[in-house]
């Protein structure tokens, strides 16, 4: 957008002592009727509202009228004592700078999507002469065929899981399948071919692969009809435990569609996107129709931006879901938006081709759009029960504690490790809409001067980070991301430890509890320690004891999960990571030809010139490498 710029005001002293829609009423001489955005602000400078424009000019004099507005702008306007606007070259950049703004400073009035995590797909490597079939999620980066996305991760292994039993594809690592001698155990069970060990051809492995990747683009029938037709001849031919083989492979396929549910046969590829309002709240239920089966579904709860309607709501999820991810050929909406033409060409614009936006109202995809009105239904009616529990347990944590009132982000540590090492914290959170797993944090502990199991140095070192970074990024706690309550677990040393850190950094203010599990160590009868107080319990019944317990094995749980990650990380390194210049193809050919990492430390330089892909300056790099560390 080289053609973007900032407007002046150009307000006189008298107009920027207004208000409301009198101040709104000042900027429109300074206006014309380019496509922009723009940003209404308070009287602190907070962004209230942003919006987009085909015509700045027009739309900025609907909010200078004094009538007529709904309840929602009506209180925004109030509000605004200044405006700030960029303008563009088009409606279309005007749209996609208005939903990357939104993300950005998370508006109050506007809808914003919360929960933007990616989703996972299969991808099916084409970087090794035996294929690997498995689970990614993040940049498309590895060379290969990529299916999805997704729902979720659960999702993925169950296809995953299934496609393993019909096709027998590897999925370990490569550097496992280079060091392997007989074949693990899912060769034992039947889930892959054993290639690693020479079990089947090169060839035959090709043919499994092309027959997955033919399945996962919804050639489905295909490939069960021609199994079927080999099944038959095998048993014809006596050939029993071959066409046994088949048979188990054509029922896997059959439980991977079965499991899907909803396979329609009219579309190919498409999201069904529904949204259900009731009581100021929203859930938007995302169907992911790929190959004509169904690969998914996810609910979404966006902010409302203080009670917008179904058209803004769902033309604000567009626009914020699809900001990194790339759009499906048909999106099928419950409700119709305003922007309908402009949304498609932002999306067709992202794609690289078109993208249709429709509402259906009868046939197959009328009946895809109900079936995800429905969930959408339930899961909000799920959730505002849990809300309203949520909203009571919080209230009695507030007077458990004597907490200046219910907090809205409870914030839980936790550390793991195995004798000090792999030593990882981990920070958990929480709040009146539950668990936010978006916002969970881990922290590699990089203290060089920590005794090995030091967990209070670990946690000094976890809450300095995590502080130290809010105090650069929003030292006036304007966001929603400093917590109100910080449960700690363990005890007075820990507490100790805490007000230690968060005193040197000023940061007094902050409440926070330490969780012991009492003299007997057993759940139930935990202890709470706080700066200057005796340690207290709570009833063993009590619900907010039950509540505090939850937080607790989550944060533990997710610390846990975290460690065993870095743990299995750290188990397949080898040195050959660390040589400059050794990456994976490298280290394949080298594991390959000497065997193992430390036959190549001990190797002269004539045998690792030797080695396919391994130049002479190469190999005098990994020599030197190893005998200076020797040294």
């Amino acid at each position: 957008m080289s053609d973007n710029g900032e407007l002046s005001d150009g307000l006189d002293p008298e107009a920027e002592a207004l208000t409301g829609h009198a101040r709104i009423q000042a900027y429109l001489k300074t206006l014309d009727g380019s496509p922009g955005v723009y940003r209404m602000l308070d009287a602190q400078s907070r962004v209230l509202y942003v919006g987009k424009a085909r015509n700045l000019k027009a739309r900025v004099s609907n909010y200078a009228r004094p009538s007529g507005h709904s309840a929602r702008i009506a209180r925004m306007i109030s509000e605004t004592a200044s405006m700030m606007f960029l303008t563009t070259r088009t409606e279309t950049e005007a749209l996609l700078l208005e939903q990357n703004l939104i993300k950005q400073l998370k508006p109050r009035y506007n809808v914003l999507l919360r929960d933007d995590k990616s989703f996972p797909n299969i991808l099916v490597a084409k970087d090794h002469a035996y294929p690997q079939i498995r689970k990614h999620r993040g940049r498309k980066a590895t060379k290969g065929a990529y299916y999805g996305p997704f729902a979720s991760a659960g999702a993925v292994n169950r296809t995953l899981n299934q496609l393993q039993k019909a096709f027998l594809l590897r999925n370990c690592s490569d550097a496992m399948f280079e060091s392997r001698t007989r074949p693990c155990l899912l060769y034992q069970i039947k889930r892959c071919s054993g290639p690693c060990v020479g079990y089947i051809s090169e060839e035959d492995y090709a043919a499994s692969v092309r027959d997955a990747e033919r399945f996962l683009s919804g050639k489905s029938t295909e490939v069960q009809e021609r199994l079927a037709v080999q099944m038959t001849e095998a048993a014809e031919a006596m050939e029993f435990e071959r066409a046994a083989a088949l048979r188990d492979r054509i029922r896997a396929m059959t439980q991977v569609q079965s499991a899907q549910g909803i396979n329609p046969r009219g579309v190919s590829e498409a999201d069904v996107i529904a949204l259900h309002l009731e009581n100021g709240q929203a859930c938007v239920q995302v169907f992911f129709i790929r190959a004509n089966q169904n690969w998914g579904n996810r609910d979404f709860y966006p902010r409302t931006g203080a009670g917008a309607e179904a058209p803004e709501i769902l033309e604000a999820f567009l626009g914020q879901f699809y900001d990194q991810k790339d759009p499906p050929r048909q999106i099928l909406l419950s409700h119709p938006i305003d922007n309908h033409d402009l949304m498609a060409d932002a999306l067709g614009e992202k794609r690289g081709r078109k993208v249709e936006i429709l509402v259906p109202k009868r046939g197959e995809k009328a009946e895809l759009i109900a079936g995800a009105e429905r969930n959408a239904r339930e899961s909000l009616a799920r959730r505002m029960a849990e809300s309203a529990t949520q909203t009571k347990l919080l209230r009695g944590l507030a007077e458990a504690f004597d907490l200046d009132a219910p907090p809205k982000r409870i914030e839980v540590y936790d550390n793991s490790h195995i004798q000090g090492t792999d030593a990882v914290g981990a920070m958990i959170v929480s709040g009146p809409d539950g668990f936010l797993k978006s916002q969970y944090r881990k922290f590699n502990i990089r203290g060089t001067d920590l005794t090995p199991g030091d967990d209070f140095g670990m946690m000094k070192e976890v809450l300095q980070r995590r502080f130290q970074r809010l105090l650069k990024e929003d030292p006036d706690r304007e966001s929603e991301a400093w917590p109100d309550l910080l449960l700690i677990d363990g005890g007075a040393g820990q507490v100790s430890a805490v007000a230690e850190i968060l005193g040197d950094l000023g940061v007094e203010d902050v409440p926070f509890i330490g969780v012991a599990k009492g003299v007997d160590r057993d759940a139930g009868k935990e202890e709470f320690h706080r700066p200057g107080a005796r340690p207290t319990a709570l009833r063993h019944n009590d619900p907010v004891l039950y509540f505090v317990q939850r937080l607790r094995d989550e944060a533990h749980r997710f610390a846990i999960g975290t460690h065993r990650a870095k743990r299995s990380k750290s188990v397949s390194r080898t040195p050959l990571d660390d040589v400059p210049g050794v990456g994976a193809k490298r280290k394949r050919a080298l594991l390959a030809h000497f065997g193992s990492a430390k036959a190549v430390s001990r190797a002269n330089l004539s045998d690792l010139k030797a080695v396919e892909g391994v130049s002479a300056t190469m190999a005098q790099t990994i020599y030197d490498f190893f005998h200076d560390q020797k040294g």
